[in-house]
């Protein structure tokens, strides 16, 4: 049975059309929408949001693949994303990444127990200038010192 959007999710895609002035910007919020009903976007989802929106497949597919906020597996109720390219690589991130695997007891990728936290490395977070950075869900920290980031998941418990 092809997957398809609940009421509430089509609602919002309807509402995301309205406000986009051509359907290919569409693309990302209707990808969220999807993401926030399905958890994770994945071949199957890539079809549906295609077919939804009148596009080809595969444009949908390279748009959730290019993009790390679009989500490709499940993730914790807090995914926390550590920007690993070069400003943040020399500002620390390695160790901030590290922190995180020792705190959390996780691999990049993989999901606490509680299921509260994620959390994995990836590139540019476009925060250079005030390197390093992470994104929580779609919250952005940065200036990040191991501190920080325990002071940032202790409000998060």
């Amino acid at each position: 049975m092809a997957l398809e959007f609940s009421q509430e999710s089509e609602a919002r895609v309807k509402e995301v059309l309205d406000e986009y002035y051509n359907v290919e910007s569409t693309v990302i919020p209707v990808l969220f929408i999807a993401a926030d009903q399905f958890g994770a976007i994945d071949g199957e989802v890539c079809v549906l949001v295609a077919k939804r929106l009148g596009l080809d497949r595969m444009h949908v597919e390279t748009v959730a693949s290019f993009y790390t906020m679009v989500p490709k597996k499940p993730q914790g109720r807090y995914h926390i994303q550590v920007c690993r390219t070069l400003s943040c690589a020399m500002a620390g991130a390695p160790r901030l990444a590290d922190h995180l695997h020792r705190k959390l007891g996780v691999e990049p990728g993989e999901i606490t127990a509680d299921g509260k936290f994620s959390y994995e490395e990836v590139e540019c977070l476009a925060m250079c200038g005030t390197a390093p950075a992470m994104i929580v869900n779609k919250t952005n920290y940065e200036n990040l010192t191991p501190e920080k980031i325990d002071q940032i998941l202790d409000r998060l418990e």
